[in-house]
């Protein structure tokens, strides 16, 4: 993949680079947020945070509603189109960078391979709700995490959930004032070390689980109602589309120092390193131990009504290492938010820690957090609503846009099998993001009935 360049473009070798990759005006918030100071294991981290999150502990869940042929099947082609997604977008980013024009964002490549009316009135928006929608979701499943946590410390225990869920809104916090994206590569090493030791703990647990008489009986069968398992099909594809979504490739490129060029695809392969080694390892254990009586979230399969199947502290351990990944996973997901604020409020001539940039840097990323926790502690069935913002977002973003900007760009000949390579991977998931969002609608209507606001789930 890593060989699929700018030579293609109309059989011609890319022009020098007669101009400098960056503008030499920057709005405040390419100057601030996306700093552009980087390496290429930095971008490894980043892409690691982005993709290597808690959601991967839903795998098993997946393969519940595929089995085992097409739950692996699924996971490798999801994998497989990713990378080279990804790496197609990464060479368009580059092949315009030495043109003289370095988009720093997604909406900015948009603009100008699309049209500004596709920047401006979709890619920007749907990208704003996947992302911020991660933040929202990341604080309401760190909730979740500290609520198990005090729960097996204490089973009678009287506090709600979204009293959890305002805990960790309140490190969010925290976290949001790190002034860059660039700021986070050492958050974002400690995150990758972290999601390979839940994913190790998660493995763990279930290997033990599942050999000893403690879990439940082995169950592969799927489900018998036609329908049930034909949207189950459906919501499982998504759930894997999205757990391998990003939606922030341009913006982790943009915190690359110059040049760039072959960066993004080193980074790109320790990201998949780690990939392999989590997502794996959790899904193929965890649907083996737990089969179809997986659940949601395979760390609530430790505990059989209340009782633990593994030591406590494992459980406590296994829940910390996650509500810390979260943290990270939530403050790299703020990072299109914090720009577009920074832009809209800072002063790019101003110096970037002057009183007039802190001062509304801080209100504006505060106020932006508080209301992720708020809707988070409102709303805590607002994974269905997620499935549906992935299936218009995530999927368009990474299985879709990649590869009609790298056929817009290089223009590869039709004759050749590569163009229709990529319009068919587009098409088919083209497809599959309709047909997700029809099944993250039918799962809204059926749990509507159990919506309660502050619910204590």
């Amino acid at each position: 993949m890593g060989s699929v360049g700018p030579e293609l473009h109309d059989g011609k070798s890319p022009p020098p680079p007669a101009a400098p990759e960056l503008p030499h005006e920057l709005d405040a918030g390419a100057q601030f947020v996306l700093k552009s100071r980087g390496s290429w294991i930095h971008s490894g981290y980043h892409l690691t945070t982005s993709i290597v999150a808690p959601p991967l502990l839903s795998l098993p869940f997946a393969f519940a509603s595929l089995g085992w042929t097409a739950g692996i099947v699924s996971l490798v082609i999801g994998a497989v189109v990713t990378f080279y997604s990804y790496n197609l977008l990464s060479l368009v980013l580059e092949h315009n960078a030495l043109l003289g024009h370095r988009h720093l964002r997604f909406r900015d490549m948009a603009n100008d391979i699309l049209g500004p009316k596709w920047g401006m009135y979709y890619v920007g928006p749907i990208q704003f709700l996947v992302c911020y929608g991660a933040v929202v979701g990341s604080t309401l499943l760190g909730g979740q995490c500290m609520k198990a946590i005090y729960l097996v410390s204490d089973p009678n225990g009287k506090m709600k959930l979204y009293e959890f869920v305002i805990i960790f809104g309140g490190l969010m916090l925290i976290l949001a004032q790190i002034p860059s994206f660039h700021s986070l590569r050492h958050i974002n090493l400690v995150s990758l070390v972290l999601c390979l030791s839940y994913s190790a703990c998660a493995t763990a647990a279930s290997i033990y689980i599942g050999s000893s008489s403690k879990g439940p009986k082995k169950d592969y069968s799927l489900n018998n109602n036609n329908e049930t398992r034909i949207f189950g099909i459906f919501n499982s594809l998504a759930i894997i589309a999205t757990t391998f979504g990003n939606g922030i490739i341009p913006e982790i490129q943009a915190t690359l120092a110059a040049p760039v060029k072959g960066k993004m695809f080193k980074g790109l392969c320790v990201c998949y390193a780690i990939v392999t080694a989590t997502f794996f390892s959790v899904s193929i254990s965890g649907y083996w131990a737990f089969g179809n009586k997986a659940n949601g979230l395979i760390l609530t399969n430790f505990l059989d009504d209340g009782t633990p199947l593994v030591p406590k502290w494992f459980i406590l351990m296994t829940n910390v290492f996650t509500i810390l990944q979260l943290s990270a996973v939530a403050v790299v997901y703020l990072q299109p938010t914090n720009e577009v604020l920074e832009r809209a409020f800072a002063d790019p001539t101003k110096g970037e820690f002057s009183a007039r940039n802190v001062v509304p840097r801080v209100i504006s990323r505060s106020l932006s957090v508080v209301l992720a926790t708020t809707v988070a502690a409102m709303l805590p069935f607002f994974g269905d609503i997620n499935a549906l913002i992935g299936a218009f977002g995530f999927m368009p973003l990474d299985f879709v846009l990649p590869f009609v900007f790298f056929n817009l760009t290089f223009k590869p000949s039709k004759r050749g099998p590569l163009f229709w390579l990529n319009a068919a991977i587009a098409t088919v998931f083209s497809v599959l993001a309709v047909t997700a969002a029809v099944a993250a609608v039918r799962q809204i209507s059926l749990d509507a009935r159990t919506y309660r606001l502050f619910a204590n789930i």
